[in-house]
């Protein structure tokens, strides 16, 4: 069966003239390469078929490096993951390696030319002349690939690539950052960043911008290629759409892929968890950690255990077995799923994971029919579902008692900005309808967690609001070095015994701080108070805390400005994401021992540190919002629509996450806003419905491709009622000895939320440059990879995709431009911490609208059919037409300079654009069926993301246009970073190096 990839069509047909230098051997790679010896990558010749390889051990290292530490333990038990951690000083410049002086822009026009997309199939080479864009030349040419890679990956044998993990094996000990780094000589490189477009060129050598020869001027007048003969992220989200929109997924077959994440489908669950819960970055492992070392492609999945379902779906099945409490192996303590084999008349099993013989409990007894299955299979959650809830025995209670209810308490920061700006009414208003509307247990009369407030500055001031008391009470702490709660009972009550004196408290409060003039606030005794009351009320719950500044006041915790500018792209870079250390750690590590998750609402006019004040919240299981220079009457809505989610969502508290696998294969690290304590569990003070954690593999020993391999996630949590329960989700996946099959069974959503996730932690320990170039580097690799040994015989100029990975180029050039990895001093920090923090907590489809976003053209729109989505490019945006963007954390609706009137009229009753306002961010209440359709579709986004997201109206050539021109993803970066394009060409030509 011809496993060629995606081959790219007519523009990248043609022979390469003196395009790339050939004799490159690779440098010792720099991801997951477990310490083998480092390869070259030579490109079979033409017509013939590549055959099945294995690594040569062998092979001696390329002239000029050295692959691996000597004191480090090459492929020995020892759990380690690369040959070198993160954080070594190179040892080899790159551009050593590969070459001389970077080529001219019409050499680089004729590497894309050379670069051949086409369909799935066969390559086939179409003759120079035939080629219709081959004759463009290619304006704004990547930068010389001397500049690129601080790290080279190592490629594989046969097979293809795509989403095992690009860490794995027994490597060496993880670097604080996730990736993992062979160092070579020298100062990390990175493609020089784009700078400015002037005219639809380069605008000369730029800081950070192309070498000087690189820019326009460096040759004759440049065509742009043509963005249809690439591959199309819209297109592929629209495949997927048109073949299983609207359908129902059954989940019966081993190894399933699922359909995108952009997709709406119905999931019936059949013996493997929904793809809602799990999904992995490739269904088909491969067999051997040799094999995985030679792709090395990310073995990961995501699991999102309180994700939402489609309103057809079935809520999870509760389990209970009563005071014996779930089944589980003797051995390896898995619980009782569908793949767990009964012999012996139904009188025992045997453990699918372990392979452990187990007695089955009498009360769990059941005959076998006569295909050996029991007979009340269908009958039981546990043994023909693949997502179910098993009720928990005392046994899993700490203390062996059931625990409390959780509470809620609202701390509200009264300094003079949040009273000044309307905040600390508004909130104290809203929190009188939402705390009608607490979350409860489904079938529960009403909500059983307990609520209590407090307000601060540079004191603390809490309130009884207990049902006996005629007025509520205030008591002051001063003293916050030592901070306890000054009330051992009616701080945390039911709010229905005490609605009246609640409301009543919250009439109160803006009056009492109406004249304030303090400005000084203290932020992490705030934290300790909450941790605090929940510790003496013996009960799990969420801190909301709602503050505005840099805590300036004499406390524990106290802050100070280290937002230097200076530190921009040099390697203390990192500096500015790190979280000081001190209270807050400590803070972080007490409050997920008690169950305490914090959610911290920011209102800053200027920097806050949101580095340090988000730590307690990441780790914690929380989330950080963000309102800069926040203002009533624009902000408020936004804001409160933030809070409703916040509150009423689907949360377990007090969690332990757990991740068992059958033999061969294991969980080694785990990404998200989570506390990881030791190999195995994963703790969380909460977990909400759009918190992920993605779980990294690697090999123990051989893979089995007729028994697969087995996933089973468990997560104990405490319900909002304060129940004790076991989420349990269990997935099956094929195992593979060919790597064809691998990248059959990628997903690219997935492999990308992995990157980021681990790039973002990385950025932690490492310089950005690093991050980029491993970033740039492996992808290279699992593309050169797949073209050397899954890919059909061709010539070296054609660019060969996997097909499930053809659109992962253009998402890891995304990520690479995004705000925490672009070293940009225009860019606030606070804003670049803020969103590193939110990915890290991500799941997939949050990751994937984020890097890229959905651009919808309104002009085109038929009221009776759904839009679709067009490319992400300001190519596709047209001077008449009118396009809605969004990525889940912003909006726009752009408006071309030559919008038809009678569009401009049906959506904002005005004749003309000029008679727009200069700032608009929200559409008028119109009565017509152009308005009613796009606020409808403006609603129910801004409803199904996890965020509120502000509506922006954008004229085109104003100045507030710059900031919607850097989400268009497959454009330049405005503050650096190639197109899609651009991007593309540069990678074709490290695939070619690798191959050479």
């Amino acid at each position: 069966m011809n496993q060629q990839g995606y081959v790219a069509a007519p523009p990248f047909s043609q022979a390469q003239p003196g395009g790339y230098q050939s004799g490159f051997v690779t440098a010792q790679p720099g991801y997951g390469h477990y310490g083998a010896a480092p390869q070259t990558f030579a490109a079979p010749p033409a017509g013939v078929q590549k055959a099945s390889m294995s690594p040569s051990p062998g092979m001696p290292p390329p002239p000029g490096s050295r692959p691996y530490n000597p004191n480090e333990v090459q492929n020995g038990s020892q759990a380690q993951r690369y040959p070198a951690t993160y954080g070594q000083v190179p040892q080899a410049p790159y551009n050593e390696v590969v070459s001389h002086a970077p080529p001219p822009p019409m050499q680089l026009t004729n590497q894309m030319s050379g670069m051949n997309l086409g369909n799935y199939g066969p390559v086939q080479t179409p003759p120079m002349a035939s080629s219709p864009v081959s004759q463009q030349p290619f304006h704004a040419p990547p930068p010389p690939a001397s500049n690129l890679h601080q790290m080279q990956p190592q490629m594989a044998p046969p097979g293809g690539m795509s989403m095992a993990p690009p860490f794995q094996g027994p490597p060496p000990p993880a670097g604080p950052g996730g990736f993992f780094h062979h160092p070579a000589p020298g100062p990390p490189r990175y493609p020089q960043q784009a700078g400015p477009l002037v005219g639809g060129h380069m605008a000369g050598p730029q800081p950070g911008g192309f070498p000087a020869g690189l820019g326009p001027q460096a040759g004759p007048p440049q065509k742009k290629l043509d963005l249809d003969s690439i591959p199309s992220t819209a297109q592929v989200i629209e495949d997927d759409r048109a073949k299983h929109q609207g359908r129902v997924f059954n989940t019966n077959i081993r190894g399933q892929v699922p359909p995108l994440v952009t997709t709406e489908f119905t999931v019936q669950d059949q013996g493997h968890a929904s793809p809602r819960f799990i999904r992995c970055t490739t269904y088909s492992l491969p067999c051997s950690g040799d094999l995985a070392k030679q792709c090395r492609v990310p073995l990961a999945c995501i699991v999102k255990p309180f994700a939402r379902l489609a309103q057809n779906e079935a809520p999870l099945t509760l389990v209970d077995h009563g005071e014996n409490g779930p089944i589980r192996c003797n051995r390896c303590k898995a619980y009782m799923c569908p793949y767990m084999q009964f012999t012996e008349g139904g009188r025992r099993y045997q453990c699918a994971f372990c392979n452990c013989v187990n007695e089955v409990p009498v009360f769990f007894f059941q005959h076998l029919d006569h295909t050996g299955r029991r007979v009340d299979f269908y009958q039981r959650a546990e043994l023909s579902l693949g997502s179910y809830e098993m009720a928990a025995s005392l046994d899993y209670c700490k203390k062996n008692r059931l625990p409390n209810p959780p509470a809620y308490i609202f701390a509200i920061d009264v300094s003079y900005n949040n009273v000044k700006s309307g905040l600390v009414a508004l909130i104290c208003e809203e929190l009188k309808t939402l705390l009608e509307e607490l979350p409860r247990e489904e079938g529960a009369g009403g909500s059983a967690i307990r609520v209590g407030f407090a307000t601060y500055d540079k004191t603390l001031h809490f309130y009884n609001v207990k049902s006996s008391l005629s007025q509520p009470q205030m008591m002051v702490v001063s003293d916050v070095a030592e901070m306890y709660v000054p009330l051992p009972d009616g701080f945390l009550v039911d709010y229905q015994e005490s609605k009246a004196l609640v409301c009543n408290l919250l009439t109160q409060i803006p009056d009492m701080f109406e004249g304030t003039g303090e400005s000084q606030t203290v932020f992490a005794p705030v934290i300790q108070a909450g941790l605090e009351a929940l510790k003496e009320s013996d009960r799990s719950g969420r801190l909301f805390v709602f503050h505005s500044s840099m805590p300036l006041a004499e406390a524990p915790g106290k802050l100070k400005n280290r937002d230097d500018k200076k530190l921009v792209n040099t390697d203390k870079e990192k500096s500015l994401f790190q979280p000081l250390k001190g209270p807050y750690e400590q803070l972080a590590k007490d409050c997920v021992a008690q169950g305490c998750a914090v959610d911290l609402f920011l209102f800053p006019n200027q920097y806050a540190d949101v580095a340090t004040l988000g730590e307690v919240p990441s780790r914690t299981g929380g989330s950080v919002f963000k309102y800069h220079n926040f203002q009533a009457e624009k902000d408020g809505r936004h804001f409160l629509r933030d809070l409703r989610k916040q509150i009423k969502k689907d949360v377990g508290f007090d969690a332990i996450m757990r991740v068992r696998t059958s033999t061969g294969f294991r969980a080694t690290d785990f990404l998200g806003a989570v506390s990881v304590n030791n190999t195995t569990d994963v703790e969380m003070a909460a977990v909400d419905c759009d918190k992920a954690v993605t779980v990294e593999f690697k090999h123990d020993d051989v893979l089995s491709e007729e028994t697969g391999a087995l996933i089973q996630c468990a997560l104990l949590y405490t319900t909002i009622g304060g129940k004790r329960r076991l989420r349990i989700f269990n997935l099956g996946l094929n195992c593979t000895s060919q790597l064809s099959e691998l990248y059959k069974s990628c997903e690219t959503d997935s492999l990308v939320n992995f990157f980021a996730k681990s790039a973002y932690r990385a950025i932690l320990n490492q310089p950005l440059k690093n991050v980029r170039d491993i970033l740039v580097g492996q992808t290279a690799h699992m593309l050169a990879c797949y073209r050397k040994n899954c890919a059909s015989a061709s010539v070296a100029s054609q660019l060969i995709l996997p097909d499930a990975m053809k659109v992962f180029p253009v998402y890891i050039n995304s990520l690479m431009k995004s705000a925490p990895l672009t070293p940009s001093a225009d860019l606030a920090t606070d804003e670049r911490a803020h969103q590193r923090l939110a990915v890290t907590a991500m799941g997939v489809e949050d990751t994937q609208l984020l890097l890229y976003p959905r651009l919808i053209p309104l002009h085109k729109m038929d009221v009776n059919v759904e839009t679709i989505p067009v490319r992400c490019s300001e190519e596709r945006l047209t001077d008449g037409g009118v396009f809605l963007l969004e990525n889940g954390q912003a909006m726009f609706l752009w408006l071309g300079q030559a919008c038809p009137p009678d569009v401009i009229q049906g959506l904002f009753n005005v004749p003309s654009l000029a008679h727009l306002q200069e700032h608009v961010d929200a559409l008028p209440v119109l009565d017509n069926p152009l308005s009613k359709k796009v606020r409808a579709m403006v609603d129910d986004l801004v409803e199904r993301r996890p965020r509120s997201m502000k509506l922006e109206v954008v004229r085109q050539k104003d100045k507030s246009e710059m900031r919607f021109r850097q989400f268009l993803a497959e454009d330049k970066g405005l503050h650096g970073g190639l197109s899609y394009m651009d991007f593309l060409c540069y990678v074709h030509r490290e695939i070619r190096q690798l191959l050479t």
